[in-house]
């Protein structure tokens, strides 16, 4: 079921989304440089499920998984302080261009603020996100796993995500060919998306701290 979120979580007036994004897990961060060009007073900034949605422009088992997957990974990170926004490199195991690699380090931009070679230079040689994401799987030595390093101490994290842990509705196959072939109904149509969003929220919900669907290893 949809419902308009209210603005003081953070929503956009008259925005229509499942009610369950409400009640998803958030991710509290600390960034430097919003405290410093006086967006935020502390610096402080919370992102909610919702705002990984804004970004990607739908959500999907990839866009959740990713979005638990850098909240494990960052508080593996930072176990008793905030993590710091724009001061985490990141590396995908994957090409940019291959699968959801794309989606996933977007997702990743959202939570850490590392940037690729379109991100921000810095301010006089500091708040630099540019160059702080990667995509390398020559290097990569994570078995497939995305790997976050802090740039103060080096500590390193290699997180995981298997969207499979919580599997799609059995009809969901029948009604997508029926979708893509054109010959869907209004009822099809519409039980496709609830089916669909019902495993978000399976993820979100019921499964956001479960190992099998993500996990996080140092290295340290």
């Amino acid at each position: 079921m949809a419902a308009v979120l209210r603005d003081d979580d953070g929503s956009r007036e008259g925005e229509t989304f499942p009610a369950f994004f409400q009640q998803a897990p958030v991710v509290r961060v600390s960034d430097p440089l919003s405290r410093l060009l006086g967006v935020s007073a502390d610096g402080v900034i919370t992102y909610r499920y919702a705002d990984a949605v804004r970004l990607a422009g739908h959500s999907c088992p990839t866009v959740a998984g990713t979005y638990l997957m850098g909240r494990a990974a960052l508080a593996a990170l930072y176990p008793r302080e905030l993590p710091e926004r724009g001061a985490i490199a990141v590396n995908m195991p994957d090409r940019e261009d291959e699968g959801v690699t794309g989606v996933i380090a977007q997702v990743l931009t959202l939570l850490t603020g590392a940037a690729g070679s379109g991100g921000f230079p810095g301010i006089g040689g500091h708040h630099a996100r540019r160059g702080l994401l990667g995509f390398d799987p020559v290097q990569d030595q994570a078995g497939g796993g995305v790997t976050l390093r802090r740039l103060d101490t080096g500590r390193t994290v290699t997180a995981w995500f298997d969207p499979s842990v919580v599997p799609m509705d059995s009809a969901q196959p029948q009604r997508l060919r029926a979708i893509l072939q054109g010959q869907a109904d209004a009822a099809q149509l519409e039980a496709f998306g609830q089916a669909w969003q019902e495993r978000v929220r399976r993820m979100l919900l019921e499964h956001a701290e479960d190992p099998d669907l993500v996990w996080v290893e140092s290295a340290d």
